[in-house]
């Protein structure tokens, strides 16, 4: 896929980002295999955290040869997905795939504490946090198809809101 911006796609703010991401047909964008590709290069960045910190703890570097492979499919994995965006949005982009994972891994500590509301918090900050992720690569122009129906999200949200009904719309594993 071309990593440039494609032409009508450069925005320069949150309403413009929406307003062009709402111009994306539900139909017509393949991302199963995207959203799949965003989870796999989450857990390689968990990996290599789980074993940076085992390394460290167990005072047994030979775990650092490990990440370092971890951390190569992780690049390799994350270019596949976003390609060389502008600017620092290559760092971005691993960090929102970053604090969305551990956002859902506290979510499910607090469900498996009986602490719901804990819980229902920090999935919705997760999922937030992928939207902005989805919305920045769609931004870049990394899925530039032509599109039929428009995706018009409810009213009354606020960006957070409008970026995750959105993205719910078009990023859907389940489609093949």
């Amino acid at each position: 896929m071309d990593n440039k911006n494609t032409a009508g796609w450069k925005v320069t703010n949150t309403d413009e980002l929406l307003k062009k991401l709402s111009s994306f047909s539900i139909r017509n964008i393949d991302s199963s295999s995207q959203e799949d590709l965003s989870i796999a290069v989450m857990n390689l960045i968990s990996i290599e955290e789980h074993l940076y910190f085992t390394a460290m703890k167990t005072n047994n570097t030979e775990y650092l040869g490990a990440l370092k492979s971890a951390r190569e499919m992780r690049i390799k994995l994350l270019r596949e997905l976003i390609g060389q965006p502008e600017g620092e949005l290559w760092c971005t982009s691993k960090h929102l795939l970053a604090s969305s994972m551990r956002l859902m891994e506290v979510g499910t500590k607090y469900l498996a504490a009986g602490k719901k509301k804990e819980a229902d918090e920090k999935f919705v900050d997760a999922f937030d946090i992928y939207s902005v992720f989805w919305g920045l690569k769609l931004n870049q122009g990394l899925m530039s198809k032509q599109h039929e129906r428009p995706i018009v999200p409810s009213k009354g949200l606020d960006a957070f809101g409008r970026l995750r009904e959105i993205v719910s719309r078009i990023i859907d594993c389940c489609r093949e």
